[in-house]
This record gives C-alpha cells, sequence and structure tokens, in this order.
C-alpha cells in the first residue's frame, strides 16, 4: 500500500513563538496530486506558499477544533481560492458548530465573503458520535478530548489504507489520547510546556507518565510554546518543526 507524506507547514503555537507558524500539516497519500490539511491555523496560507505548496492542490481540510490558531486561516484559504479561480470542491470537516464558526470569521474578516457566488464548491462536514468520515484520501475518525473552544475538540486519527496518522489537536490528558493513537504509524502530540500544568493542554511531564499508553509506532510533539523549546534540545522525543517532511 503507498506511504503518506507528512509534512508541517506549521508547527507553532497560538502566539508565534519561536517564529513558528500556527498549526497546519499537510497530508500526501501515495502519488495523488490532491492535499489534505490537518489544522488551518491563521499564518497557514502564508506558510503554504513559504514552502512552495499550491494551496489549490488542497481538497480537503480537517479541523481538530475551533480556535484561531487552528482554522482561523480559512477566510483566506477560501478567498485566495476565488481570487485564483479555483474549481474543485473544498471540503472543511470538524467539530460540530464548524459551518457556522467559519462563516462568522470569513464575515468578520471579509464582510460579504460567506455568501459570494464562487466558482468552486465550499463544503462541511462535522463530527458526529464517532462515525467516520472521507476527507480527501483519508477516512478520519474524531475522538473527544479536552480542551474548551466554543464548541467540542477532537483528536482526530486519519487512515489510507494501512498507515495511520493521528494528531492530539489541543487538550490535557484524556484517555481518548490513548485510542486515538493506539497502533498510528505517527502520532502527532500537543506538549505547550515542559512542567507547568496549563488548563486544557498537556505538560511535557504529564505526557511522559502516559507515554506507555499511546502505543503509537512513532511520536512528534508539536504545539511547543516557551517553556518547552527553552528545553527541546534535551527532549527524549522528537519535535517538529516548520518545513519538516516525512513518510508514513
Amino acid at each position: 500500500m503507498s506511504g503518506v507524506t507528512v509534512r508541517f507547514a506549521g508547527a507553532g503555537d497560538a502566539f508565534g513563538n519561536g517564529g513558528r507558524f500556527q498549526t497546519c500539516i499537510v497530508l500526501r497519500a501515495g502519488d495523488d496530486e490532491r492535499l489534505t490539511l490537518v489544522d488551518c491555523g491563521a499564518s497557514s496560507l502564508i506558510a503554504l506558499k513559504r514552502l512552495g505548496i499550491d494551496p489549490g492542490a488542497v481538497d480537503a481540510i480537517v479541523l481538530s477544533h475551533l480556535h484561531g490558531d487552528h482554522f482561523g486561516g480559512i477566510p483566506f484559504f477560501v478567498l485566495d481560492a476565488q481570487f485564483t479561480r479555483r474549481e474543485a470542491p473544498l471540503l472543511v470537516a470538524g467539530p460540530p458548530g464548524t459551518a457556522e464558526r467559519v462563516r462568522a470569521a470569513m464575515e468578520v474578516f471579509f464582510p460579504g465573503s460567506s455568501t459570494v457566488r464562487r466558482r468552486f464548491e465550499l463544503v462541511f462536514a462535522e463530527y458526529a458520535g464517532g462515525a467516520a468520515l472521507r476527507a480527501g484520501a483519508f477516512a478520519v475518525t474524531a475522538f473527544p478530548v479536552v480542551h474548551a473552544s466554543g464548541a467540542p475538540a477532537y483528536a482526530v486519527r486519519l487512515c489510507h489504507g494501512d498507515k495511520v496518522f493521528a494528531y492530539s489537536g489541543d487538550t490535557e490528558w484524556t484517555d481518548a489520547l490513548a485510542d486515538a493513537a493506539r497502533g498510528a504509524d505517527l502520532f502527532v502530540c500537543e506538549a505547550y510546556s515542559f512542567e507547568r500544568p496549563t488548563k486544557f493542554h498537556l505538560s511535557y511531564a504529564t505526557l511522559r507518565e502516559h507515554r506507555a499508553e499511546l502505543g503509537a509506532r512513532r511520536l512528534i510533539l508539536t504545539h511547543m510554546g516557551p517553556e518547552m523549546l527553552a528545553h527541546a534540545s534535551a527532549l527524549a522525543d522528537e519535535t517538529a518543526s516548520d518545513g519538516l517532511t516525512l513518510t508514513l
């Protein structure tokens, strides 16, 4: 079965610590020309273009939750698609309330943009009851986690054939992370702080306590705040950086 290429367009937190772009992970299944984004923070369009990634090749965006550093790039993405005369449909998959929140953000940033006539269809799909949905080349399953964002928050698991990519989103520790990561070829997990507890987020110390429960073949840390960045060179686990590319 063909592999999956994973590229971190953005591996940063909400505040650009370390000069990193906000969360945006690009997945490609085998030689498929289509791309799937996992999260699309406000800086994502810039990050994609800096890496030479064509936004027009993205046919699906999978969201973990509805904070601006994880979905706030969509209004820019959609408007750019209009200006570049995109014709292929674009799917945005996310928590209940995604369609409403995206349209509201579009109206805040670019009034009238949510209702303008486009050459392409903007399609929304929302997670429901643990059922898998299709996003581009991937089957997506969502796992409820613990992170307040005005809507439910999720870890997500994307499967293509026998290849499995899993991602924590933002969350404090919950057993759902073990469910999402179990048997995954790669589990990308947030670790915002090193030891200091931060509500609704994971510290590296907490993650290490539960490391054996994850059951993924490979773990990469992301969404690191200042405390984590200061310890990055001494960590026992791999860390993500903008531009990092690997193949599952």
